[in-house]
């Protein structure tokens, strides 16, 4: 069994002994000013820039993520075009970033094959990778 402590102020100096006393010279992380710290690890200068800080912080996640969706969104057509092998000639200028006189002149001179279905010109994928090879 524990023995308790005699009186009131043993117990206050028992606890007096327990805590820290440290104080460290910090710079603060958000607002840059200094302050004496009683941790080693504290950030902030208060309750305010720790608050702040924070927000910040959850404002570049929100950000982050946002970017990485458009992103995400930004280049799924193009893989989806990237999986076909026969691409309209709006697909082949969206797949090469090349405008559809580009891939005019280049059928009219034999330099890349396309054939005719109805109404659509079909470029094969393959041609358009032995054009660059």
């Amino acid at each position: 069994m524990m023995q308790r402590p005699a009186t009131w102020s043993n117990v206050l100096q028992h606890r007096a002994t327990m805590s820290s006393n440290i104080k460290v010279q910090r710079i603060c992380q958000h607002c840059g000013e200094e302050f004496t710290a009683k941790t080693t690890v504290t950030k902030y200068c208060g309750d305010n820039c720790a608050k702040r800080a924070y927000k910040v912080r959850k404002r570049a996640e929100k950000l982050q993520a946002s970017n990485s969706e458009t992103h995400t969104l930004k280049i799924q057509p193009i893989r989806e075009l990237k999986e076909k092998d026969f691409l309209t000639i709006s697909e082949a200028c969206q797949v090469l970033s090349i405008s559809r006189w580009t891939i005019w002149r280049a059928v009219k001179r034999d330099e890349l094959k396309a054939g005719k279905i109805g109404r659509r010109i079909l470029i094969k994928r393959s041609d358009l990778e032995e054009m660059f090879d």
